[in-house]
């Protein structure tokens, strides 16, 4: 996925920056077609993975900041570089400034060699605007082309305390995720976020239910028990792709005893996941969040009945 977003953000405070995507590999690799970092004087961000290959690639991208230089570089991913890979990968290394960024569009598509837009990079891009169908990133006759990155999934994190903060740290790295987090005060809050999370600062944390789309992933850790009881009873009417909540069996039991007080059918209140987290990880902040992202990275929505962790 091409992230013109951070690319963006990168130019606006770099000046000069250079993108290095893996365009293509033969068997085996360390990142997946499409992985992208960006490299400027003094710094990086994001990986290609690979260790000796990133530092290379780093390295190289760094030489060419100062041209308009578009480069394909093919490594073999074992003696030259010192590791034990049978593959071999293609990069792409592109400089971009102020100048020269791309207009947002579903795929970003360029000529890697000056040669016209082939008509199989018309068709994919022609799916992409009509049926919303993001191709794969690729490299094709001569042209690289990549999807746009955009969330695909809708996050929406009730509490800014310890949990709530180790889960920001190890969700809001993972791409795809747009992160909506809630608390009764801006002081809650750290000072600076992610550029995928949006602080939500409301007095009463129950009303910004509605904000919510339909399709969000909601994960409840506040510091209140009768502020989750009111996330979750509001939840069930309003709608969501999966909920989480963090509890023991008792406080589980005692919310599916008061939820169906409110009316709700046992179908309903058993959407909720509760308790969350992974018991053989510990109860410590950033094991509970390690536990949380991985049920979330290996399904769709959160999972079900999973064992305890938290208060």
């Amino acid at each position: 996925m091409f992230d013109l977003t951070a690319l963006s953000q990168a130019v606006a405070t770099h000046g000069r920056v250079a993108r290095v995507v893996i365009a293509a590999f033969k068997g085996s690799s360390p990142r997946e077609v499409g992985a992208a970092m960006l490299v400027w004087q003094g710094g990086q961000s994001g990986t290609i993975g690979g260790g000796a290959l990133e530092w290379q690639a780093a390295r190289r991208a760094r030489a060419l900041l100062a041209t308009e230089t578009t480069q394909l570089d093919h490594e073999a991913l074992g003696p030259k570089l010192g590791q034990c890979c049978g593959g071999a990968v293609t990069l792409l290394t592109e400089v971009y400034h102020a100048g020269n960024l791309p207009l947002s569009a579903p795929v970003i598509a360029r000529s890697l060699d000056g040669s016209p837009m082939p008509l199989a990079v018309k068709r994919l891009i022609d799916r992409a605007r009509g049926q919303g169908s993001a191709p794969a990133p690729q490299m094709v006759q001569g042209w690289m082309a990549e999807p746009l990155a955009a969330a695909s999934r809708q996050v929406w994190i009730w509490g800014a305390g310890h949990v709530g903060r180790a889960l920001i740290d190890v969700l809001a790295p993972l791409p795809g995720l747009a992160i909506t987090w809630v608390d009764t005060g801006l002081e809650r809050f750290p000072e600076a976020l992610p550029q995928n999370v949006r602080a939500l600062p409301v007095v009463d944390p129950a009303l910004a239910v509605d904000l919510a789309p339909k399709e969000a992933e909601h994960l409840i850790l506040t510091y209140s028990h009768a502020l989750d009881l009111e996330l979750c009873h509001r939840l069930l009417s309003h709608g969501f792709s999966a909920c989480g909540l963090i509890g023991s069996a008792t406080k589980w039991a005692r919310f599916q005893a008061r939820l169906a007080a409110l009316g709700h059918f046992a179908a309903s209140i058993a959407q909720i996941d509760c308790p969350i987290g992974n018991p053989t990880l510990g109860k410590h902040p950033q094991a509970i969040a390690i536990g949380v992202a991985s049920a979330f990275l290996s399904r769709q929505s959160l999972p079900k009945s999973m064992e305890i962790t938290g208060t």
